[in-house]
This record gives structure tokens, sequence and C-alpha cells, in this order.
């Protein structure tokens, strides 16, 4: 299969109002993304890695540039038009799991399915799929709580990939885990990205991940300042 360009970002920069002044988040970047890369935006906080990781989901807009997602032009979109964008071609992994603590593990796997709208039988073959990527068939019925921070974030891998998206952006997501639990999630992403050819892109600054990554995009101040292929 011929790689393509699913991300394409030219001259954006992002400007945010801070009183009197305004504070330049992103200067003049521009990137391009093939499919199933496994790559990362790395830098200090306030570096823009995580504005730079909002533009691409379409949870922001470029001040200034152009950014093409899967053909669609962000800054151009409508709430709904991005709304749907993020629903049916992009999937999110935060530092915090954002699950819901009263609901089982299959109806937080289940939430993203009820948004596209598929039926019964069909959500239930795919939520027990992407509970099995991730090792967690044996705690369907469980809530978050019963659970532990690596089964959380196992959980919401398993949320983010259930629909099989083209994409999935994490942000810091192993920054509430131990050592052990870093390499189980980052394994787990590795293989999803191998197997279903899913691009991942991170935004961290955490060593663990680092070294997973087979392209690491560095960012100082907002602007580019590596961009490294690795060869593992």
């Amino acid at each position: 299969m011929e790689n393509h360009s699913i991300i394409q970002i030219q001259n954006l920069t992002k400007i945010f109002p801070m009183g009197k002044s305004d504070f330049t988040a992103l200067n003049n970047v521009t990137l391009a993304f093939q499919q199933g890369e496994f790559a990362g935006l790395i830098g200090p906080s306030g570096s823009g890695k995580t504005t730079l990781l909002n533009i691409i989901g379409s949870l922001d807009t470029p001040t200034k540039g152009t950014v093409e997602i899967l053909g669609h032009s962000i800054g151009n979109l409508s709430a709904k038009q991005a709304a749907n964008l993020r629903k049916e071609k992009l999937g999110f992994i935060f530092q915090s799991y954002n699950l819901l603590a009263v609901h089982t593990v299959y109806e937080n796997v289940e939430f993203p399915l009820l948004l596209l709208k598929l039926n019964a039988t069909l959500r239930k073959k795919m939520i027990l799929e992407a509970l099995e990527w991730v090792g967690l068939t044996d705690k369907v019925d469980s809530k978050p709580p019963q659970l532990s921070g690596g089964e959380c974030q196992r959980v919401a891998i398993a949320r983010a990939m259930v629909k099989k998206p083209v994409m999935v952006l994490a942000d810091e997501p192993t920054a509430n885990l131990d050592a052990a639990n870093s390499h189980h999630i980052l394994q787990t992403m590795l293989k999803l990205n191998q197997e279903l050819k899913t691009t991942f892109l991170f935004a961290t600054h955490d060593e663990k991940v680092i070294n997973y990554l087979k392209r690491r995009i560095y960012l100082i101040d907002g602007k580019i300042d590596k961009d490294i292929l690795v060869d593992h």
C-alpha cells in the first residue's frame, strides 16, 4: 500500500490573546505525516506541542497558515463538521483517563460507537475485539474505580481504538503511570500501529515514550527544532 500524507501543515501560527499582549504558541510550523506513522511532538511545557496536537485534532483552529487533516482544512470546518471528523476518523487518549466512573468498562468503550449509531450486535463485536487488543476481556463488567491506573489507561486505549480510527492523538498518555505500566501501554499501542496501520501521534516529554517513537519532532518556543526519523 502506498503511503500518503494524511496531515499537511503549512506555515501554521497560533496566537493566544493574553491581556494587553499576545502569546505565540506556534510560530510558522510546516509538517506532514504519512499514514501509519508512530510519531511524537516532544518538548517542555509551553513548547507548543499540546496546542499543535489540539489543532491536528480539530479541537482548535490556526491563527494563520493551513492545516489539512485527511483532506479537511481545519480552519474552514464548522463546529459540526469538526465534531464529525473527530467522531468518525480520530481517537484521543489523554493523561487523565477521562473514563465515566459510574459506567462499566464495556459501556465506556461503547461510547464512541453510540455516537456512530451502530447496531448493538456490531457494537458488541467491536467492543470485545478492542478489549482483547488491550488484554482486558476479563474486566468487561468492572467499573473504573475497581481498576488500576494501568488498566484504566488500557480502557482509554480500547475506547480510542474501538472504531479503528485513521489516527490516534495521545497527550502525555503515560504521565500517571509507573515504568512497567508505561511500557505495557506503549507496546500495546505499537502493536496496534503495526497491525492496523493506525497513525499514532503523541505529545510528550517522557523519555519512556520517546524511546518508542519512530519519528521525533522537537519543539522549542513554538518552532520545530529537530525532526528525526529513528531506525529501531
